[in-house]
């Protein structure tokens, strides 16, 4: 037996005096957030290891801040958790240091880390009630089963939650810890897979995966917008104009109209919409990938390289720099990191393993006869080895999960440590392919 952590978030439906609360202790818990940050730039290092004055602080504040009054004991302590785990990942590699929380930029959020407090109860075939603090009894939306009530124990149980507020409107993110059965090794097959734009998952099997949505729109541009059908499309170019139109009658350092805040909420709601189409795109697929293979094989791709402006210097301006950040757009568009990261865990659970091999090469090799050359891909979709002896030619995105799968077979794999730059190894008993 094996305990799983996971998390499970679910829509709330909130009143408006709830609403108006939940709001209050987020920018709560963000206030506290900058004023820890401050803390921790004036104290000296030797202050820092001890957080006891940090915590003693907290009490006192909200003692005398009214503002600060408003969040939960726990939640505060949350924060302070929170922050100095921060600085632990930055310290070890993982992680950037933590920064100034702005009010607009960041993430609308509070902890409630007692999952006891909670007193979860299913009310309805849909619809579930939580109790949280300072707020008073909330529904949320039933769409899993929880380990609450009778089936709640010491193994399986809600350890905490925490609420977010996002362009659709407050959820809570439960984190759920099970004990199950340590699943068996998965006997289903081996495939790699490619990830792109057009072709979203190229298999080596040829069991390509879809989302039906074109990359391009009619003229040949990037349809940026794919998710979103003809009718909402229409509403959010309206919605975008009359965004830039009453952006244009704002003065420099004049605050912003109600009425436009109002319009890039509407934006944001439409955005939002075609995340969670994408999300749960992903989700059906991923969970149908780790179901039938046993071993799934992705290239270690660096995202954020990739999707490096081409903008350049004064001195050294780039070039095509419209071409690549369309580019950069369609691959953010895709999130492909997300979709690896749902593979990682959904192999896991069925016993199955995910590995990375390393990406140079693999979109210019020929699968068939070995050939490498940057001539053999002709474009996105075509590939044509030009090889004498072989001219084998095919989908370049098939090509390239056919590399991929045989770069695993030869022992090329890629160790990603906790910390640092990933390595690339080769298996001892496996010979290079020179010496085959």
């Amino acid at each position: 037996m094996i305990k799983i952590r996971c998390g499970h978030k679910a829509r709330l439906a909130l009143t408006t005096d709830q609403g108006e609360a939940l709001e209050a202790q987020a920018h709560a818990a963000r206030a506290l957030w900058n004023m820890l940050h401050e803390w921790w730039t004036m104290v000296g290092e030797n202050r820092r290891v001890d957080l006891r004055d940090a915590d003693a602080a907290i009490r006192q504040a909200r003692k005398d801040m009214d503002f600060l009054a408003v969040l939960p004991a726990q939640a505060a302590q949350a924060v302070l958790k929170t922050y100095f785990r921060a600085w632990r990942n930055c310290w070890a590699g993982r992680a950037d240091e933590p920064t100034f929380k702005s009010r607009i930029r960041s993430v609308m959020s509070v902890d409630v880390p007692q999952g006891q407090h909670l007193n979860i109860a299913r009310v309805h075939r849909r619809w579930g009630m939580a109790n949280l603090p300072k707020i008073g009894r909330v529904r949320f939306r039933w769409t899993k089963d929880l380990p609450v009530g009778k089936r709640a124990n010491a193994e399986n149980r809600i350890t905490g939650a925490r609420l977010i507020k996002d362009a659709l409107g407050w959820h809570i993110a439960f984190r759920v810890q099970t004990l199950e059965a340590e699943p068996e090794a998965h006997t289903g097959p081996e495939v790699g897979v490619d990830v792109g734009v057009t072709v979203p998952l190229a298999l080596s099997d040829g069991n390509h995966q879809g989302h039906g949505r074109p990359a391009r729109t009619e003229d040949g541009t990037a349809d940026r917008d794919k998710w979103l059908n003809a009718k909402e499309k229409t509403k959010l170019l309206r919605l975008e104009r009359r965004a830039a139109q009453r952006k244009q009658h704002r003065k420099p350092g004049e605050r912003t109209s109600h009425r436009l805040h109002r319009t890039y909420d509407q934006i944001r709601g439409l955005r939002a919409r075609a995340t969670r189409r994408h999300q749960d795109w992903q989700h059906k697929t991923t969970t149908a990938l780790a179901q039938r293979y046993g071993t799934v094989v992705v290239e270690a791709l660096t995202i954020t390289n990739m999707t490096r402006s081409a903008k350049g210097t004064v001195e050294e301006p780039g070039a095509n720099v419209a071409q690549k950040s369309g580019l950069n757009r369609a691959i953010a568009q895709e999130a492909w990191g997300r979709t690896v990261t749902m593979l990682a865990y959904k192999l896991a659970w069925r016993g199955g393993t995910l590995v990375r091999v390393p990406a140079p090469g693999t979109s210019q090799r020929c699968s068939k006869c070995g050939f490498t050359t940057p001539g053999n891909r002709e474009d996105q979709a075509t590939f044509v080895c030009k090889s004498p002896g072989c001219g084998w030619s095919g989908n370049a995105d098939y090509n390239a999960a056919r590399n991929i799968v045989h770069l695993h077979r030869i022992g090329h794999v890629v160790e990603v440590p906790a910390a640092g730059r990933a390595v690339v190894r080769r298996a001892r008993r496996v010979k290079p392919t020179t010496e085959r």
